[in-house]
């Protein structure tokens, strides 16, 4: 688990001019070699000649969904935007992408592993679930998005072993901004005897510690987000949203 720095913002660029991965020697900084000619250079002493990085644990993608401009299934609006796997990378994107509290209604982020599509559909989403807390009213808070994404790339939002994190999201609506935190699982296992029942991890099967699971991992997602005690966030499953035909599907529970 790793505490992912901030440096300086630069002004915007066009995403494909972005460093993320500069010529000449890059070297991983977290397994503390030296760079070819001796002298380190990060991206918070030169954001465009740095000739190191620091790995992630995991690697990320982006993804954008656009507002829709007519009868458009959900999945034409969902763009991939960029994949990384360093802290240097991040601070790139970041600081060259529309901040969130300037987002039209109806867009979305997506901060996902990098194979996993953000949608309930996809093989490694649809046993899985989601933790999430609507703010009402006023512009999406930059801070306390930047906040859970930082937490989900520097692997803070669980511990080692539990693989549960699959990707956060922020939602830009009229009367509200949401952010969620999706999980691989949603506290209880598939049916015994099936296909997807035998892929599951040795030891996840068990319902109230996947449940048990899932709730410390809810509430690193509630400090995060900063949300006072009498506050709650909820978790849904993705197959009962998928069945409602809606992402408001009634809690699981909540912390």
């Amino acid at each position: 688990m790793a505490e992912v720095a901030q440096p300086v913002p630069n002004e915007q660029v066009p995403l494909d001019t972005i460093p993320v991965s500069p010529e000449g020697g890059i070297t991983d900084a977290t397994n503390d070699k030296n760079a070819d000619d001796g002298k380190i250079i990060t991206v918070f002493d030169d954001p465009a000649n740095f000739n190191v990085k620091h790995a992630l644990q995991n690697t990320w993608t982006l993804w954008f969904t656009k507002p829709p401009s007519g009868k458009q299934d959900w999945s034409e609006l969902l763009k991939e935007v960029i994949t990384f796997d360093s802290v240097e990378e991040f601070w790139g994107i970041y600081n060259n992408i529309t901040p969130a509290s300037e987002l039209a209604q109806k867009s979305d982020y997506h901060l996902f592993k990098r194979g996993v599509r953000p949608e309930w559909e996809d093989p490694q989403n649809k046993f899985g679930g989601r933790w999430s807390y609507t703010f009402k009213n006023g512009k999406a808070q930059d801070a306390a998005w930047l906040d859970v994404m930082l937490a989900a790339i520097g692997e803070t939002l669980e511990d080692e072993g539990d693989n549960e994190v699959m990707g956060v999201v922020i939602n830009i609506r009229k009367a509200f901004w949401r952010v969620g935190l999706w999980t691989r699982t949603a506290g209880q296992p598939p049916k015994k005897g099936s296909k997807e029942a035998a892929e599951v991890e040795e030891g996840k099967a068990d319902r109230e510690a996947g449940k048990k699971r899932l709730e410390k991992i809810g509430k690193r997602f509630k400090d995060y987000l900063k949300l006072p005690d009498q506050e709650q966030v909820e978790f849904s499953g993705h197959a009962d949203s998928a069945h409602s035909g809606s992402s408001r599907a009634k809690a699981k529970f909540a912390v």
